[in-house]
């Protein structure tokens, strides 16, 4: 019968998650092949890094106090189902760098190379955000797929201002080092345009409906952008697709803010009513304007 994981690695089962990966990398300097050539030295830690990835991670570590040993095929109906299907977690899909399987995942435990006792590798995923989150800025849980299964939750602080492709850095949530750093996890933004704006450089562009008579006569009207609602003059004439600019309502940089442009998008009633449809027959009847010349 094989070792117990937490005799593997000397701990209690009730040892939390620094007493455990303190334990590994105790053990796994004494027992790394590179540094130990005793018989058995390699087997002892392939055993103690089995340990490690499974109870380092609280969802496999669940498991297995759960089913012991044979955790892992009373997990596979569920993995099988899993794997049909991209990995997401709550929308949003992440990407993750390094090692992904159990037997080629010391060069992420010890980041780079048997030899290498140094720091841990780092991890990269990817996040979605809307144009109003990358505005504003905030705070955004999350879990992200480990590569050796299960999830793990940060917290996530959004900068204002946050650009498309921005990285963002959490400290020592990457993989092991044995030398007591961690890696890093590196999360890439993604903005996304949402329904209501785009977003093109620090510019932000959004549809302004009017009604067909503040197209033909102008008006002031309201507009809501990201940091709130502001007043817009339409000039008289404007058609569907003009763009009304908002100076220094764009996303927020240092020095030069972006603007923002509002498209005008003229809406017509879907129904009329009897004195509306005998006011537009006859402007009809009055107007001698021809939409389609010059066209």
């Amino acid at each position: 019968m094989a070792e117990d994981l937490y005799s593997a690695l000397g701990v209690s089962r009730s040892a939390d998650q620094k007493e455990i990966r303190r334990a590994y990398r105790e053990k796994a300097r004494k027992f790394h092949p590179d540094v130990n050539k005793t018989p058995g030295a390699e087997e002892t830690f392939k055993r103690i890094s089995e340990a490690h990835d499974v109870l380092s991670d609280p969802e496999t570590r669940s498991q297995y106090d759960r089913f012991g040993e044979n955790f892992r095929q009373y997990a596979a109906a569920d993995a099988a189902r899993s794997s049909e299907q991209p990995r997401r977690s709550g929308g949003t899909r992440y990407t993750w760098s390094g090692g992904g399987t159990q037997s080629s995942n010391w060069e992420d435990l010890f980041g780079g190379g048997f030899g290498g006792f140094g720091r841990g590798a780092d991890h990269t995923a990817e996040l979605e955000i809307t144009v109003e989150e990358a505005y504003r800025g905030g705070r955004r849980t999350v879990q992200v797929a480990s590569p050796y299964g299960g999830a793990q939750e940060y917290t996530i602080d959004i900068p204002a201002g946050a650009v498309d492709g921005q990285r963002l850095r959490i400290s020592g949530a990457g993989g092991a080092g044995a030398d007591g750093q961690d890696g890093d996890l590196l999360v890439t933004l993604r903005v996304k345009d949402s329904k209501r704006y785009r977003l093109s450089g620090a510019d932000i562009e959004t549809d302004l409906p009017i009604s067909p008579w503040e197209a033909a006569l102008g008006a002031d009207v309201s507009v809501p952008t990201p940091g709130g609602t502001v007043t817009v003059h339409v000039p008289p004439g404007s058609s569907t697709g003009r763009r009304l600019r908002l100076r220094g309502q764009g996303m927020p940089r240092r020095g030069q803010p972006g603007d923002l442009y509002a498209r005008v998008k003229v809406v017509v009633p879907r129904t009329l009513s009897k004195k509306e449809k005998e006011l537009f027959e006859q402007l009809r009847d009055e107007s001698s304007f021809d939409a389609r010349r010059g066209s």
